[in-house]
């Protein structure tokens, strides 16, 4: 294959700052979030206003993944309940998102300024929700960051629709899923259980959506003080895998019985026995017209105001840091009574080493040998400082070097140039360490080199006698 069909790296097309900035006008920062900032942008072209997402890539790898995933989904959904993606831009420092701008307000803050509010208005805004979610559920995409700070609505008028925003969490369904993430108010159990899951986790948020929209307080609530945010949340995951909760008086005497069911349904514990999407849809309640027309804003708004005046859920509840620890650390229940432990081994001496899998004390490892002192210089040798190659174990050198012609090249022992105590001989490709010396003489024409090293580097002299057999 010619070396011109080979491609070593393929570089990546960035977008350059200033193409933002000529077709769009970034306005000043409307919201932070956990993974980006959000913008009113306009185009200067239209002068049609957008949202702006931006993600900074230095701040991690969490958040440039963040921002490739809703890009990826984005890419892939067109839905009417669905913000849409209209432009993206990606630079050496950033990616920049530009969606539609929903001018509309939160559920919450929609149902505290109406005058009339009814089961009829709450099974209005589920039924959109719903078909939202089973559109992405046919795409095999599961949101799993559904809740009420999420749903918006479009614009102002009257009748506006509801759109889903907030993609950053979503994923494809390739399989079942098992990290876990979301805001802790609306995990199912199976997530809180650290079990796999996937779509039926969407339906769990919406039972939890529609249970506070008719009632106004969550499913799931633990009195704990919320700054304690372990003990707080681990309440409220053991309420949860346990489906602890109930259809209180009198905040539900007022609520229909298909209201209930539905609910009901929807928050099964058991994620095979739990209603999908779809089925939702199809309940009476949605579309057989058994909503009640009777009016609740005043219950309703009481208890929103009550629980969710100060934003409790909406600051610090989406962190995923928060939800990982709380998850690793959290056990389900009491637990059987701990076993009594063992008593600790007492502390052994220095020169012991204690051994965890054979429970036997072993020998602690030699200490390393002594530095060695420089070697003596040869007849004549007096140090040539001029030569930098030699420094100043020169002399060695140049006796080891008078006997080269007599010797195999793979023979040769030679003085590594290193400080005193990391001082080694080669001989040929091993290298003869103060300990294994003896079993790597050199050969017998080479007396002189023998002598000067042995004198240095073995415990004991050897004898004359000994170097001339």
């Amino acid at each position: 294959m010619p070396f011109g069909c080979l491609t070593i790296g393929e570089k990546k097309d960035y977008n350059s700052p200033t193409e933002v900035t000529d077709k769009y006008d970034l306005g000043q920062i409307v919201k932070s979030e956990e993974f980006c900032e959000i913008f009113r942008a306009k185009d200067k072209t239209t002068l049609k206003m957008y949202t702006c997402k931006k993600f900074l890539k230095k701040d991690g790898r969490k958040v440039r993944k963040a921002a490739k995933n809703e890009i990826l989904i984005l890419k892939m959904v067109k839905h009417p309940n669905i913000l849409q993606l209209v432009d993206v831009y990606e630079t050496r420092k950033e990616y920049f998102l530009f969606l539609e701008l929903a001018t509309g307000r939160e559920v919450f803050d929609w149902i505290l300024d109406q005058g009339y509010y009814s089961e009829r208005d709450t099974s209005n805004v589920v039924r959109q929700v719903l078909e939202a979610v089973a559109y992405l559920h046919s795409l095999h995409i599961v949101h799993r960051n559904l809740k009420l700070e999420n749903l918006v609505y479009y614009n102002r008028l009257k009748h506006s629709k509801i759109v889903i925003s907030d993609f950053h969490l979503a994923k494809l369904e390739n399989g079942l899923i098992k990290d876990p993430c979301g805001t802790p108010e609306y995990l199912a159990p199976e997530v809180v259980g650290r079990q796999r899951y996937g779509q039926p986790v969407d339906c769990w948020a919406m039972g939890v959506i529609m249970y506070i929209l008719l009632s106004g307080n969550p499913p799931f609530y633990d009195e704990t003080d919320e700054e304690d945010y372990e003990n707080h949340d681990k309440n409220l995951f053991r309420k949860i895998l346990a489906g602890d909760y109930e259809f209180d008086s009198p905040y539900w005497d007022d609520i229909s019985d298909s209201a209930k069911s539905l609910v009901a349904r929807l928050m099964e514990v058991d994620q095979d026995q739990r209603l999908t999407a779809q089925e939702a849809i199809n309940h009476e309640w949605i579309s057989g017209g058994a909503a009640s027309d009777k009016n609740i804003k005043e219950n309703v708004c009481a208890q929103i105001e009550k629980n969710f005046a100060k934003a409790k859920w909406k600051v610090g509840f989406n962190s995923l840091g928060r939800i990982f620890y709380t998850l690793t650390s959290f056990r389900a229940g009491p637990g059987p009574p701990a076993l009594p432990r063992e008593p600790r081994p007492q502390a052994r001496p220095q020169r012991w080493r204690w051994s965890q899998q054979t429970q036997r004390p072993l020998p602690q490892p030699p200490a390393p040998p002594p530095p060695l002192t420089r070697l003596p210089a040869a007849r004549g040798g007096a140090v040539n400082r001029r030569k930098r190659s030699w420094s100043r174990w020169r002399p060695v050198g140049r006796a080891l070097k008078s006997s080269r012609a007599e010797q195999s090249p793979r023979r040769v022992a030679t003085e590594t140039r290193r400080p005193p105590c990391q001082q080694s001989l080669r001989l040929g490709t091993s290298r003869v360490s103060r300990e294994n010396f003896p079993l790597y003489l050199p050969p017998a024409h080479c007396k002189l080199a023998a002598s000067m090293v042995a004198q240095t580097l073995l415990p004991h002299p050897l004898s004359p006698s000994l170097l001339q057999r």
